[in-house]
């Protein structure tokens, strides 16, 4: 990995990163919920406070989380594997009957393939997330 690189990734992970550490303490008292996370006790959507003493705001808000960075990470791939198939059948149809240009379109389709498969698999993340926390719905 050369410098510049480098340098590109970290000013990247600064951007995303430096918000998360802004916050003061007295913002870290709750979340907005976007998402009904389908747990029993937290609110389908609005600000959940930690200062009520039964309330499952923790995990509320990590599960909001989850559902917001899959859903992120879904619509990303699957706008990139819509371009990898368009990509893939404008070099398969303009090929011309040379193999390699046929061969490198069907890569393409086969890696958006690939790709509309992972992007699935994200959508099922929050899911697996609550088996594995033994979250009652």
């Amino acid at each position: 990995m050369n410098k510049k690189t480098l340098l590109i990734a970290l000013a990247l992970l600064a951007v995303v990163a430096l918000p998360v550490f802004a916050q003061t303490p007295a913002e870290l008292n709750g979340c907005y919920i976007k998402h009904n996370v389908g747990v029993t006790g937290c609110p389908t959507s609005g600000f959940c406070d930690y200062s009520t003493t039964n309330s499952p705001c923790g995990m509320c808000c990590l599960l909001n989380s989850i559902y917001t960075i899959t859903d992120w990470v879904f619509i990303f791939l699957m706008a990139v594997s819509a371009l990898m198939i368009v990509m893939g059948a404008i070099k398969y149809t303009t090929a011309g009957g040379n193999p390699d240009n046929v061969k490198e379109g069907r890569n393409y389709i086969m890696y958006a393939a690939i790709g509309i498969a992972i992007a699935l698999f994200a959508r099922a993340i929050p899911s697996i997330v609550k088996l594995m926390m033994g979250v009652q719905q």
